[in-house]
């Protein structure tokens, strides 16, 4: 299915194709490789098995993709892993829950890559203490590796390379089985709970609160501009700065250079780029063939950490099946705008308080869209601390 963002950019650089003649055809359209090298180099022996494990570790799925990690090599076996501060999403993630969802998916992936190495990962959480009410500059975990070569291995750890998070339309003519989505939350472990729904009138339901929710993140200033500030536009930029928002492709880039798109087209109401992205988002929603999510008792930080883990097997699981998977955050989102419609998606789906849903993700099927931008490693490790 030709997705709105794939007719945006096509009819885009049909219309400047003229235009760019004299500017140079690799200001337009410069490699993307770069970007993903990541992707292509994990695997390659790095003298180490921590550093070995961790290039699987950092192609985790994480928030708006700020890849927040930090690494310090403790002596001859161990990581000490930190969260860099400046990468939080403070509008959107004001409390710094979804980032910790997001170290937990890079610990499991952590784990998963240890053992593949004959290593036990033996991980503890926030040993300085859990960070209230949002992260501190304390440590998230400390990973001690022993050397077993009996660690069991992990069937899922076949699928790192190809897991991706869906953001596209799915097939609407290709419905999704029973059998897929128990596998699907089945991979979940640990001190969490897991629901899906295949039923016609809840995934109405939840079509509805998700765009809803979207739409008030898209019209809240403060949100809208924390998301848009962190979009990459172009191939060029991502290369840039491999995080955030990839809206790269040489289209994008061609556009971008023709003044077509800029972020503050996409920061102003009713200008043709802002309302562009409200149609690509609808679109995508309302292709959701069915919906799987992940709950807790309580909302605290380790719990937080184990959403995370229990995510990316799911995903992981999803990808080993050919299914697509596609977490919607918004609706789950604490700041003040979205309360209204962060109760009634647990009132859906019957999760009362002190309990909370940590994920919550449409299905469905879909074609592969390339792997997310990300830092090299070495990028990511920082000094011994004193």
């Amino acid at each position: 299915m030709l997705t709105r963002r794939a007719m945006l950019m096509a009819g885009g650089a049909t219309a400047v194709v003229g235009g760019i003649a004299g500017v140079g055809v690799a200001a337009v359209w410069p490699g993307g490789a770069k970007a993903r090298e990541p992707w292509r180099r994990a695997g390659e022996s790095l003298g180490d098995p921590r550093l070995d494990a961790l290039a699987y570790a950092i192609l985790a799925p994480n928030p708006h993709n700020r890849q927040p990690w930090q690494f310090e090599l403790v002596n001859d076996d161990a990581i000490d892993i930190y969260c860099d501060l400046d990468r939080r999403l403070p509008h959107t993630d004001p409390y710094d829950r979804q980032i910790t969802i997001g170290f937990g998916c890079l610990i499991e992936l952590l784990v998963m890559a240890a053992a593949e190495k004959g290593y036990v990962a033996e991980v503890e959480v926030f040993p300085d203490g859990e960070p209230q009410p949002r992260l501190s500059g304390n440590r998230m975990a400390q990973v001690v590796f022993r050397p077993d070569q009996g660690a069991a291995r992990d069937s899922l750890f076949a699928s790192v390379l190809e897991r991706r998070s869906t953001k596209e339309p799915f097939d609407v003519g290709r419905p999704v089985a029973a059998d897929a989505v128990a596998t699907v939350i089945g991979a979940a472990h640990g001190d969490v709970a897991t629901g899906s729904t295949l039923e016609g009138e809840r995934i109405a339901r939840l079509k509805q609160l998700t765009w809803d929710a979207w739409l008030v993140e898209y019209e809240t200033p403060q949100t809208r501009r924390e998301s848009i500030d962190l979009m990459r536009i172009g191939n060029a930029a991502v290369a840039r700065n491999p995080d955030g928002i990839d809206l790269g492709g040489g289209a994008m880039g061609a556009m971008k250079l023709v003044g077509m798109i800029s972020h503050d087209q996409l920061n102003t109401p009713g200008s043709i780029a802002y309302e562009q992205g409200k149609s690509m988002y609808q679109d995508m929603l309302d292709t959701a063939q069915g919906y799987v999510w992940i709950t807790a008792e309580h909302n605290a930080r380790a719990g937080q950490i184990a959403a995370g883990r229990s995510w990316v097997r799911m995903n992981l699981a999803a990808q080993s099946i050919g299914l697509a998977i596609h977490p919607l955050s918004q609706i789950l989102q604490e700041f003040e705008e979205m309360i209204e419609l962060r109760k009634a998606v647990h009132a859906e789906l019957g999760v009362d308080e002190p309990g909370l849903i940590h994920m919550l993700a449409r299905i469905g099927y879909s074609t592969q869209p390339p792997a997310s931008p990300r830092w090299p490693l070495e990028t990511r490790l920082i000094p011994a601390r004193a």
